[in-house]
């Protein structure tokens, strides 16, 4: 039996929320931070949390197949021919998490032929969930209040966000061609989330992502009015060999 899509974000945000505790658990304790096969580093909190999601979404939706983040590094690729399928990050932001500062996610974002069509991303210490179901609106919850959140219009200096731990002179490059007034800085998906909240207008990151780290994030921030496009203003694409994204850039609504 098909799920509908408003369904699909019900359960994902709930899936979400049991991964975060699930991440909580250990980020509260001792653990050991170890490095993947590209250098980045990973612990138990990714490693449970991806396991939890995965279990759940082969109940909710089994005929979806799923990329996911530490399954992938294992060699585990689906067959995504069909254009339908979910990019799972369990924590991204793990070097927020080895900070302990509060500002990793947890991302699951559904694809249909190319595009982000539902996503949510969960931030377990914060207890705030941003997500969409497709419909054009883009939701959050915080302190257990849920409201829509859209971009706002931006004036004639624009708030730029950028990463807490992978800024570099080429953002600053970028940047410097644009009015910007304020620079906040922010770790993980949730850098999406705070244009689509309206905290900021653009966010540059010139250096190298995963389809599963932006998705979700992605997904929300179209629902709010936004877009994330390739340096060269082409709108990015989902399902590339490899998953690499290309430099990137999300904006809020256009001027």
């Amino acid at each position: 039996m098909s799920i509908d899509n408003h369904a699909l974000a019900e359960a994902f945000c709930s899936i979400a929320e049991r991964a975060g505790n699930e991440i909580l658990r250990v980020y509260h304790g001792e653990f050991e931070v170890r490095n993947k096969f590209d250098a980045s580093p990973v612990t138990d909190a990714d490693e449970r949390a991806e396991r939890l999601i995965l279990e759940s979404l082969s109940e909710l939706a089994p005929d979806i197949p799923v990329v996911a983040e530490e399954a992938f590094a294992a060699g585990h690729v689906p067959d995504i021919s069909a254009g339908r399928f979910l990019l799972v990050d369990p924590l991204d932001g793990t070097k927020e998490f080895v900070s302990r500062n509060g500002e990793f996610t947890v991302n699951i974002a559904l694809i249909e032929n190319g595009h982000p069509v539902l996503g949510v991303v969960h931030l377990p210490v914060l207890a705030e969930t941003y997500w969409t179901s497709g419909d054009g609106e883009a939701w959050r919850i915080r302190n257990g209040e849920r409201a829509r959140i859209h971009c706002r219009a931006p004036g004639a200096e624009l708030v730029a966000v950028a990463s807490r731990s992978h800024s570099n002179p080429e953002t600053d490059e970028y940047l410097s061609r644009f009015p910007i007034k304020e620079r906040i800085s922010a770790g993980s998906s949730l850098k999406f989330c705070r244009i689509a909240e309206g905290v900021a207008d653009i966010y540059p990151r010139i250096g190298r992502t995963m389809e599963w780290d932006i998705a979700a994030g992605h997904a929300v921030l179209a629902a709010a009015g936004g877009r994330v496009m390739t340096l060269d203003e082409v709108p990015l694409g989902y399902g590339k060999p490899g998953f690499d994204n290309p430099p990137i850039v999300a904006r809020g609504l256009k001027q």
